[in-house]
């Protein structure tokens, strides 16, 4: 079965891309949320997690994401600590996620997906494009974070024309840009009997 890695800076608009894609019934892993998931259900990454952090991690056995979000993204070292801790958990959940599919071919999310090294794992990868100023107007508004947070996330992916390099298709989700003719030929190309 191909793996479709579809990725976008923050904001870009990569989920909405996915809902798409879903629509046409394409199964969709999101990675992000699996993460999230995974962070207050697997007993091993939560004990690495702990560990990492100390108890300020967990409040009452809940992750304790604001704690940890200023902790990253003022320090690239713990972020990566942290992604090296999440990333195989989520790798795993991944490769048995897979196995129960039955579409044409699947779509793996991931905000981080070259940052990560996933990428490497997928046949084909998309990325989702929207100028930075777009992005950080959408996060501030989405998430209700301040522009300075939000660069801060930014300045820890990966740069837009780095990803697009590497990327087989771009989605571009701006101005008057169309997202449903671009999934669609995208979808029509990787459905294509070769």
């Amino acid at each position: 079965m191909k793996i479709i890695g579809l990725t976008g800076g923050i904001g870009s608009g990569k989920s909405t891309v996915a809902d798409f894609f879903s629509l046409l019934g394409i199964a969709i892993y999101k990675a992000d949320d699996a993460a999230k998931s995974m962070m207050i259900a697997d007993e091993l990454l939560i004990s690495g997690i702990k560990k990492l952090f100390g108890a300020d991690a967990y409040e009452s056995g809940i992750l304790n994401r604001k704690f940890i979000a200023e902790q990253v993204f003022s320090n690239p070292e713990l972020l990566s600590q942290l992604n090296a801790l999440v990333h195989p958990a989520v790798k795993r959940d991944f490769m048995e996620w897979i196995k129960i599919q039955q579409s044409p071919y699947i779509i793996r999310e991931a905000a981080i997906l070259f940052e990560s090294g996933s990428y490497q794992d997928c046949d084909k990868v998309i990325t989702v494009f929207a100028p930075e100023k777009e992005r950080i107007s959408r996060v501030m508004l989405r998430d209700g974070l301040s522009e300075a947070e939000v660069i801060k996330r930014i300045q820890n992916q990966w740069s837009d024309e780095r990803k697009i390099q590497l990327s087989d298709f771009v989605i571009n989700n701006y101005e008057n840009h169309l997202i449903i003719p671009q999934v669609m030929k995208i979808h029509e190309l990787l459905t294509k009997k070769d």
